[in-house]
C-alpha cells in the first residue's frame, strides 16, 4: 500500500500506484480492464492531486461502472490511499481488524474480508518462501471437508476465491424437471393400453380376426422453465448467482425463459443463450437498466401477465421466481397478479434468499401477498439451497396436486 504524496510524487510514479491499485480491485472482484486503468491514469493528471476528494472521485469515474462496486472501491481507496496524518494511529488498527474497521453492516465486512484476500497474495508467506525442492505433495484429507463448507456458505458471505469457486460448481449443477404427461398417445410395443383403433384396422387383413394386438402410451415431452429473477439492490449478490445457474440451465434444457425484474421486467432469454458465460452476463448488465434499484413485483408481474404469460405459460411451465419479497409497491395488487400467474402455470416455486435466517417470519406486505399463491417456498442462499431445488422437482409427478410445502411455522400476526 501507499500514501499519497502531494508534493513529490512524479507522474511515473503515480501511474504505476494507480495500476498496483486496479489490481488490487481485479484481486477483490471488479472487473478492472487495462482499457480502465489507462483512463484513471489520464483522470487523475487532468484533475491533479490537490484534493482528495477529486483524486479519489476521478478515480472511482474511471474504474466502475455500477452502483454496487462503489462501497467496494471506497474501501479499498481509503486502505491504499491513506492519509499521512492518520498513518501513525491506524497502522497497528487497521490490518489486524479490517472486517471490523471498514463497517458495521454485514455486506460491508462481507467486501472487507473480499478486501483481505485480495491484499494476501502480496504477502503470503508460501510465496516469500518456496518450499526447496521440486517435489509436489498433494493432500486430499480436506478437499471433500472444504467443498461441502463451500455449499453450505451464503453466497453474501464469499470471497473472492469462493466466489469463482461456487460459480465453478454452479455449472455442474441440473435441474431435473420431470417430463409433463400428455393428452394424446403413441405407439409403444410396452404400453399399458390396448390401441383399439389400430388393433380394428389391422384385423381387416385377417378377416376380421384380431390377431395383432398393437398397444400404446401416453405422449410426454419436456417442460418449460420460466425465472423471474428479482435484481433489485437488496437482491445483487444473489441474483448474479442465480443468473449464472440460469445459464446453465438455459445451456441444459432447450425451453428456460430467464426474466428480470426491480422497477421493470427485461427479457434476458436470448443473452444468456451465448456459449460463454461471462459474456452473457456482461450484456445482461448492459441489458438490464434496473439493476440494483427499488423493487416493484406488482407490476412487473402484471407485465409478465399481460406480455408473455400466453406466449410462454400455455404448455404446462414452470415458474421459478427468485425474490426476497420486499415490495415497494400495494400488496393489493401484487395478491392479484400472484394468482393470475399461480393459475396460468402448471407450478410455481418461490426461491427466497431471507429464508437463511432461523427466526424469518413473512411479515412484510409484498411476503404476504405472494406466499399464498406458490406451490414451494424454498431458502436460496447457497449452493446446498439450489441442490435441494433439483431433488424437490425431482420428486414431483406429472400429476403432481398443487401444495404449499413449508417447513417452518410462521406467525401471522
Amino acid at each position: 500500500m501507499h500514501q499519497l504524496d502531494q508534493t513529490s510524487g512524479t507522474t511515473d510514479q503515480l501511474a504505476t500506484n494507480i495500476m498496483h491499485f486496479a489490481r488490487l480491485l481485479r484481486r477483490a472482484g471488479l472487473p478492472v480492464g487495462s482499457d480502465k486503468v489507462i483512463a484513471a491514469i489520464d483522470a487523475a493528471c487532468l484533475v491533479g492531486l490537490e484534493r482528495r476528494d477529486d483524486f479519489a472521485a476521478a478515480l472511482a469515474a474511471a474504474l466502475i461502472d455500477r452502483a454496487e462496486q462503489r462501497t467496494l472501491f471506497e474501501q479499498a481507496f481509503a486502505m491504499y490511499w491513506r492519509d499521512p496524518k492518520l498513518e501513525e494511529r491506524m497502522m497497528h488498527a487497521l490490518l489486524p481488524k479490517i472486517s471490523g474497521r471498514l463497517g458495521t453492516r454485514d455486506s460491508d465486512a462481507t467486501l472487507a474480508n473480499r478486501l483481505r484476500d485480495a491484499l494476501a497474495p502480496a504477502n503470503s508467506p508460501d510465496k516469500e518462501n518456496p518450499p526447496a525442492d521440486d517435489t509436489v505433495k498433494l493432500d486430499a484429507a480436506l478437499t471433500f471437508s472444504a467443498r461441502e463448507m463451500l455449499q453450505q456458505k451464503d453466497f453474501e458471505s464469499m470471497s473472492a476465491d469462493e466466489l469463482a469457486q461456487a460459480k465453478h460448481l454452479l455449472r455442474t449443477l441440473a435441474l431435473p424437471l420431470p417430463p409433463i404427461i400428455a393428452r394424446r398417445y403413441r405407439s409403444d410395443r410396452a404400453g399399458r393400453a390396448l390401441d383399439m383403433r389400430r388393433m380394428l384396422r389391422t384385423s381387416l387383413r385377417f378377416g376380421g380376426e384380431c390377431v395383432i394386438m398393437p398397444r400404446r402410451s401416453r405422449r410426454t415431452r419436456d417442460s418449460a422453465l420460466v425465472i423471474l429473477c428479482d435484481v433489485s439492490g437488496s437482491m445483487a449478490r444473489y441474483s448474479r448467482m442465480l443468473l449464472h445457474f440460469a445459464h446453465r440451465l438455459s445451456a441444459d434444457r432447450d425451453h428456460v425463459f430467464t426474466f428480470t425484474f426491480g422497477t421493470r421486467l427485461t427479457n434476458v432469454t436470448r443473452t444468456l443463450h451465448h456459449r460463454d458465460v461471462d459474456v452473457a452476463l456482461g450484456e445482461v448488465a448492459r441489458q438490464v437498466k434496473d439493476w440494483s434499484g427499488g423493487t416493484r413485483i406488482g407490476e412487473c408481474i402484471r407485465e409478465f401477465n399481460h406480455r408473455w404469460s400466453r406466449r410462454i405459460l400455455a404448455q404446462g411451465a414452470t415458474v421459478l421466481i427468485v425474490s426476497d419479497g420486499l415490495d415497494c409497491g400495494e400488496g393489493a395488487d401484487l395478491a392479484w397478479e400472484m394468482r393470475r400467474l399461480h393459475a396460468s402455470c402448471r407450478q410455481t416455486l418461490w426461491l427466497n434468499p431471507l429464508l437463511r435466517f432461523t427466526g424469518f417470519e413473512p411479515r412484510a406486505v409484498g411476503i404476504r401477498a405472494m406466499l399464498p399463491h406458490v406451490d414451494r417456498f424454498m431458502p436460496a442462499h447457497n449452493i446446498a439451497s439450489l441442490r435441494e431445488l433439483g431433488t424437490a422437482l425431482a420428486g414431483l409427478g406429472g400429476h403432481e396436486t398443487r401444495r404449499l410445502t413449508n417447513t417452518r411455522s410462521y406467525s401471522w400476526k
